[in-house]
C-alpha cells in the first residue's frame, strides 16, 4: 500500500499542477502586462509599440503597458525580455536589431546578452527601409553632393546612430562600403536622442526609419537625401532610393512582437489573434501611418520566414563591419 502511495501522490499532485496550469492559460491574462521597448521614447519601436499597446489592451481586457529599458543598443532591453518568465505577462515589441546583436557580441569576444532561440515570433507590423537625413540648412541638397562632399574630406564629418550594431549604425556602414567614403560614428542609447543630436548640430547625419524624423522633415528641420528601400516610401515618395543611384545595398528597420520561447501555445495564439486585430485596428493604422510608418503585417508563420532569412542578410553584414569597439 505504501508503494502504492508513494506512486500515485507524485502523479496526482502533477494532474493537478497541469490542470492548474490549464485553467491559469485558459485565463489569461488576469493581470497587466509589459510590453518592453528596448530604447529609449521617440524612436520607431516606442512610436509602434504605443498605439499597438493601446490596440492589444482593448483587445485582451487587460492593460499592456509599455516599459522603455534602453542600452547597449538595445541588447539590454531584448536581453531582459528573453529571460522573462514564459508566462504571457512579458512581450517584447523589438526592431530588428534582434537579429544583429548576437552576432556583434560574438565578434567582440564576450558572451551574447540574449539569443534568438530564446524567443518565438508574434507579428511584424512594421518594415521601413531607413532614411538619410541631414539638417535642412547642411550644405547637401542631393545623395551625389553628399557623397562627392564627404569623399573630399575623409572623417571630418560625423552620423548618429542608436548604438554600434544597431539598425541605424549597420545601414550606414553599409552605404559607407557601397559609396567609398568614410565618417565618424557616434552612437547614442537610441534613435530618439540620436535625431536630437542631429538636430542640435552634434552630428551631420544619419539612417533612421521614417517614424523618427518625418515629422522634422515636414517642419523643414531635416532632408531627406535617399533611402535604402527597393520601392518609393508611402510618407517620402519623392526621396530616391539608394539603388536607383546606383549602390545595391538594401535594409529594412522592422518592428515585431515577440515572446519568451517557451510562453504557452494557447497563450500564443490569445496573443496572435490580438495582434492581427491591432494591426487592423484604424486608430493603430492612423497613428502609425502618421508617423511615416504603413503598417506591414505579418502574422507568425511569415513572419518567422521573414525574420529567418532577414537574421541570416543581418549577420553577414556585422561579419563584413567587423570589430567596433
Amino acid at each position: 500500500m505504501k508503494t502504492l502511495l508513494r506512486t500515485l501522490i507524485p502523479l496526482a499532485a502533477g494532474v493537478l499542477c497541469a490542470a492548474q496550469l490549464a485553467l491559469a492559460q485558459g485565463e489569461w491574462p488576469t493581470k497587466p502586462i509589459t510590453m518592453i521597448v528596448p530604447f529609449p521614447p521617440g524612436g520607431v519601436a516606442d512610436t509602434v509599440a504605443r498605439p499597438v499597446a493601446e490596440a492589444l489592451s482593448r483587445e485582451l481586457g487587460q492593460q499592456v503597458i509599455v516599459e522603455n529599458r534602453a542600452g547597449a543598443g538595445g541588447a539590454t532591453g531584448i536581453g531582459a525580455a528573453g529571460r522573462a518568465a514564459p508566462d504571457g505577462y512579458t512581450i517584447l515589441m523589438s526592431l530588428s536589431s534582434i537579429s544583429i546583436l548576437p552576432e556583434a557580441d560574438a565578434i567582440l569576444g564576450r558572451k551574447p546578452q540574449f539569443t534568438l532561440e530564446q524567443f518565438r515570433p508574434i507579428a511584424r507590423f512594421t518594415a521601413d527601409p531607413t532614411v538619410l537625413v541631414v539638417r535642412a540648412d547642411a550644405p547637401w541638397k542631393t545623395l551625389a553632393e553628399f557623397v562627392a562632399d564627404l569623399k573630399k574630406n575623409p572623417s571630418r564629418y560625423n552620423y548618429g546612430s542608436s548604438g554600434n550594431y544597431g539598425t541605424m549604425h549597420v545601414p550606414m556602414e553599409m552605404l559607407k562600403a557601397s559609396a567609398g567614403f568614410s565618417m565618424v560614428h557616434i552612437p547614442y542609447t537610441g534613435a530618439g536622442p540620436a535625431v536630437q543630436a542631429l538636430l542640435g548640430g552634434q552630428v551631420d547625419a544619419l539612417s533612421t526609419g521614417p517614424a523618427s524624423v518625418v515629422a522634422h522633415i515636414r517642419a523643414g528641420k531635416l532632408r531627406a537625401l535617399a533611402h535604402w528601400g527597393d520601392k518609393p516610401l508611402a510618407s517620402m515618395p519623392e526621396v530616391p532610393s539608394l539603388k536607383s543611384a546606383g549602390y545595391p545595398v538594401q535594409f529594412a528597420q522592422w518592428s515585431a512582437l515577440f515572446v519568451p520561447a517557451a510562453t504557452p501555445e494557447p497563450i500564443v495564439q490569445k496573443l496572435r489573434a490580438a495582434a492581427r486585430k491591432a494591426a487592423a485596428d484604424p486608430s493603430v493604422v492612423q497613428m502609425v501611418a502618421r508617423a511615416g510608418s504603413p503598417i506591414e503585417y505579418l502574422d507568425a508563420p511569415e513572419f518567422q520566414a521573414y525574420w529567418d532569412a532577414d537574421a541570416k542578410v543581418m549577420t553577414e553584414a556585422v561579419r563584413r563591419i567587423g570589430k567596433v569597439e
